[in-house]
């Protein structure tokens, strides 16, 4: 059996549809779609196809970008222990939102990522949009003004997490389209070789 699981545009194309209904019977309807890069842009533009409603405008997507760096000491070291830190390479222009979108504040923003991994790069995201948005609703005098938000992912993997999210946020906001084993997760867009890749997805059911 392999330890990689492949899936195929097809197989995510519907996991997004399925999960916008999801997203729409559960009353939390985005006004916005902060995609994390690479990972979350494929899945994000997809998604918003499905949540459109018949007569609004779409739903806008901006784009964040994170890396997940490893911090290495010299010689012989426990993998458990490796230090990851978590960097911006592409953030928000906060001034185009306010001219163009009032800003994110007392609105519905919609996270999305590929996968759930660690956690760590979720958690970033949202405690540092979090503080943004705080920041910017007391600047502006509009703390009495609601901001939720939520996240999608494709796939959630089964294992202990490194960073939580909010209560909140996992109990009625959290929306995972599927939750697998911890094995090593296989994209479409990162396959050198697509029709190899989508053999692979076709004979493990990810069609």
């Amino acid at each position: 059996m392999s330890d990689k699981l492949y899936f195929s545009y097809n197989h995510i194309h519907k996991l997004c549809k399925e999960s916008a209904d999801k997203i729409r019977e559960s009353n939390f309807k985005p006004d916005i779609i902060i995609s994390i890069g690479g990972g979350g842009n494929i899945p994000s533009r997809i998604l918003r196809t499905f949540l459109k409603q018949e007569g609004s405008k779409n739903i806008p997507i901006q784009v964040i970008g994170l890396s997940l760096y490893e911090s290495l000491g010299t010689g012989n070291y426990d993998e458990s222990q490796i230090g990851k830190e978590v960097v911006r390479t592409q953030w928000l222009d906060f001034g185009a939102l306010d001219q163009h979108f009032d800003s994110l504040i007392g609105k519905n923003i919609l996270i999305v990522d590929e996968v759930d991994d660690t956690r760590t790069t979720l958690h970033y995201a949202v405690s540092e949009l979090q503080k943004d948005v705080k920041e910017q609703a007391e600047r502006l005098g509009r703390t009495d003004e609601a901001t939720n938000f939520g996240i999608f992912v494709l796939h959630n993997k089964d294992k202990p997490k490194k960073a939580q999210l909010d209560d909140e946020i996992l109990q009625g906001r959290y929306y995972a389209a599927r939750t697998l084993p911890d094995q090593w997760f296989c994209y479409p867009w990162d396959a050198q070789d697509i029709e190899f890749h989508s053999e692979q997805a076709i004979k493990q059911g990810f069609n």
